[in-house]
């Protein structure tokens, strides 16, 4: 029966819950400081046999439930904790649920490109939202087409703008300077850095015989005796990087710099950036990376950080972050 009496009625107050998957604890680490949280309890093991087991070691009742993974590293481990965690936490009633995915694994599976192939990025959003979660907050997709795969809220941030910082305070002389696409997919993203940069656009054209392996046709655009740098979504084996750094270099390019939001680095990739004739490679730290070398990293702590305080209450973000962001 309805309580009528003012002075019975239940207070309802909402509660922020903050937890890490396995697979990127310290960017998890980073986002609980700028929130002014701790990272609350929760158990995660592996059985002999594989098998993975999750457990709050708190109340999550009535709560928003905010799970920091990336899916990188052991990718179906990482997935499999994520559905584990949503759905422990589904099942303890927490209020919503929201998968903080600094990286989305599977992303580049993301159309039929040959017949009886999968569409596997569907496949995953659609098991992500089976296993209970209400919104995902993720990064730089493979594809932007991605978001349309999810019937539930998406929030995509991206690093561009970390890396229009980054680069500006560089203080490179813009008409001597280029931004280089990878491919044509890219390009679009590739034009909004060199917007940010004031300097000019060029795009590698390439071929992909195989998974995993490109073939770089030329380049359209400019490139003689100038700064390059090469912008991706993701670095896996650094095959095709190294293949367009080769050709920039034949066709006369300067100094070439590299950033990518996701460093997988997978089999060779960190000795190819090495030992390739680059100044450096920044990444972002949505995968856990070991920096040296030529590689470096910059945080997108302050990115999932406020979006986090957006979803959780939006007069808290200035509060609780502060600073201008999109969603």
């Amino acid at each position: 029966m309805p309580i009528n009496d003012p002075s019975k009625t239940v207070a309802m107050q909402k509660t922020l819950r903050l937890y890490s998957g396995t697979a990127n604890r310290p960017l998890a680490e980073k986002v609980a400081e700028l929130l002014g949280v701790e990272l609350s309890g929760l158990t995660l093991e592996k059985f002999a046999n594989g098998e993975i087991y999750a457990r709050f070691d708190e109340t999550v009742r009535g709560a928003d439930v905010f799970f920091i993974q990336s899916i990188s590293g052991n990718v179906n481990d990482a997935l499999m904790e994520l559905f584990i965690v949503a759905d422990a936490a589904k099942r303890a009633s927490a209020r919503t649920i929201t998968a903080c995915i600094t990286h989305y694994g599977y992303a580049r599976q993301d159309r039929k490109a040959a017949p009886r192939e999968p569409i596997t990025a569907r496949l995953v959003a659609n098991l992500i939202e089976r296993s209970g979660v209400n919104r995902v907050i993720t990064l730089d997709l493979h594809q932007g087409q991605i978001q349309g795969f999810f019937d539930i809220p998406l929030n995509h941030l991206s690093a561009l703008p970390l890396f229009g910082e980054y680069y500006n305070n560089m203080h490179f002389d813009t008409e001597n300077l280029v931004v280089v696409s990878p491919d044509v997919g890219r390009a679009k993203a590739a034009k909004k850095l060199s917007d940010m940069l004031g300097c000019d656009l060029a795009i590698a054209h390439k071929g992909r015989p195989r998974h995993n392996a490109a073939e770089v046709m030329g380049i359209i655009g400019d490139i003689k005796g100038k700064t390059c740098i090469i912008n991706d979504d993701m670095i896996d084996t650094a095959g095709t990087l190294c293949a367009n750094v080769k050709e920039l270099k034949a066709l006369g390019a300067g100094d070439i710099y590299v950033c990518a939001t996701h460093g997988i680095f997978s089999g060779p990739a960190i000795e190819r950036l090495n030992d390739a004739p680059i100044v450096e490679c920044v990444v972002t730290d949505s995968i856990p990376v070991k920096v040296g070398g030529k590689i470096k990293t910059i945080t997108v702590a302050d990115e999932f950080a406020n979006a986090i305080a957006a979803v959780y209450d939006e007069e808290s973000v200035s509060k609780l972050v502060g600073g201008d962001f999109a969603l």
